[in-house]
């Protein structure tokens, strides 16, 4: 079938107009193939859970370069809506409506989030063996569990379409107790870095902050109940994308 439109592109694939209801996600040549398959399994583990998300159909191969094909969704995301009307409660609200909803289904055969940030903290080179001791310790006294967990849970994942919000990205899913993903989603909201040379830098600062503090009031959770959790994200961080 030939390729139509662009529909969108990002970091690691463009998506074409499909069908006039689906999309094709095409990776950029190079992109792992295991990756691919991994979010493909993904999106299957999560097809039959209790909230709004795009169904995948099958991983196609075109040329040098591999897709998965999934619904289309019509809107716009829940980042482009809350900078486009300045309303941050509704966003929190919107947020945490749906993350309550997520977190109330079981998953198992995706990797265990305690797993996952290990391996990133034993990743980090520089970091001193009683830095990594002392994290390593604090993530085994943290709760396991078989929640499911997004793990890339935040505005620009959420897509607003005829008022329903909708979840996409399914590539860092896994296992574990929900309080992880809710202390993920105040990382990513809030402690991601804003380029420095960016004109309204100090707003932007704020503007997350007051996000993940509305969120957190929304989900009826504190700082206190995630502060482990969030030590151990925060340094992980580092191994995940040394970069950033």
């Amino acid at each position: 079938m030939e390729i139509k439109k662009i529909i969108g592109i990002g970091n690691t694939a463009t998506v074409y107009q499909w069908e006039d209801d689906r999309v094709l996600k095409l990776f950029h040549k190079g992109y792992s193939k295991d990756a691919i398959e991994r979010e493909f399994h993904n999106a299957k583990s999560v097809e039959d859970m209790s909230f709004e998300k795009p169904k995948a159909y099958e991983i196609l191969d075109l040329g040098e370069q591999t897709g998965i094909i999934y619904d289309k969704v019509e809107g716009e995301s829940l980042l482009q809506w809350v900078i486009k009307t300045g309303n941050v409660q509704q966003c929190a609200v919107i947020m945490a409506k749906l993350h309550k909803k997520m977190g109330q289904n079981k998953v198992s055969d995706v990797p265990n989030y305690k797993d996952f940030l290990r391996e990133n903290i034993v990743n980090i080179s520089s970091l001193k063996t009683t830095e990594q001791q002392k994290a390593l310790s604090i993530l085994d006294m943290l709760p396991e569990g078989n929640t499911f967990c997004h793990g890339d849970f935040h505005p620009d994942n959420i897509l607003i379409s005829n008022e329903h919000a909708i979840v996409i990205d399914f590539m860092n899913i896994c296992h574990g107790d929900f309080l992880y993903d809710v202390a993920r989603t105040v990382f990513l909201v809030e402690y991601t870095p804003v380029p420095t040379n960016a004109g309204n830098r100090e707003q932007l600062l704020e503007f997350k902050k007051a996000l993940a503090d509305l969120y957190l009031s929304e989900m009826e959770v504190t700082r206190e109940m995630i502060q482990d959790y969030l030590s151990v994200i925060i340094l992980a961080r580092k191994g995940e994308c040394p970069n950033e």
